[in-house]
């Protein structure tokens, strides 16, 4: 017989136990803490960063990435430039976010990006951009197939877009849509919006996540 004193996922046990006992409950704490880190693995890193972080210094880390979505953050930033996929996220964010809030574009930004991640989408920045441009009702960005030029007449606006784009590509914390793949504006009301669960509502952008697909029994 030997004594066991065990507390993890919430359960303390103290008390003399046989062997196969001690088996028993060896046994079901590895369940509960594969379980565990299970839940931890859908956690964004930012978010479990700030989650395990001290109280002070959580609320510090929220403050300062709420400060990257200011005009004063992104003037401090270098004169953005990059390869074609940097120009590709610029140019999204120009046509369809340049009217939102910096806020606003770094979460439409999080879309694309979200989207070269997930494994439902093309795995380039430039080929999520560009999905289903020139087929009739299947382009994912509205200002892909709406037939006009592509011409930019606001040369601050496409700056401001630029060094967003940068800083996205460059990788800065940020998780303002947690995880969307999806959005619409507020205006309308697509089909499609009532099989996905809303993750945020940002500017005149409402955001959505497709559902966790699992495998089947």
């Amino acid at each position: 017989m030997i004594r066991v004193a065990l507390f993890a996922a919430g359960i303390f046990v103290f008390g003399a136990v046989s062997s196969s006992s001690e088996e028993l409950l060896a046994s079901r704490l590895g369940a509960l803490l594969g379980q565990e880190r299970q839940a931890l693995d859908i956690v964004s890193s930012a978010h479990l960063a700030m989650l395990t972080a001290p109280p002070n210094k959580a609320q510090d880390r929220k403050e300062e990435i709420s400060e990257h979505y200011t005009a004063e953050f992104l003037a401090q930033q270098p004169a953005p430039e990059g390869d074609a996929q940097w120009e590709c996220l610029t140019e999204a964010l120009y046509f369809e976010a340049r009217g939102e809030t910096i806020e606003g574009m770094f979460a439409v930004g999080e879309v694309i990006l979200n989207r070269v991640e997930s494994s439902s989408f093309p795995t380039t920045i430039c080929k999520v951009v560009n999905q289903g441009t020139g087929q009739r009702f299947a382009c994912q960005f509205t200002y892909t197939c709406d037939g006009k030029l592509e011409t930019v007449h606001e040369p601050q606006s496409w700056d401001v877009a630029g060094r967003i784009a940068r800083l996205l590509i460059d990788g800065m914390p940020s998780d303002l849509t947690r995880g969307a793949t999806y959005y619409h504006a507020t205006f309308v009301n697509p089909s499609w919006a009532n099989r996905f669960a809303q993750t945020a509502s940002i500017g005149s952008h409402l955001f959505y996540r497709e559902p966790t697909r699992t495998a089947s029994n």
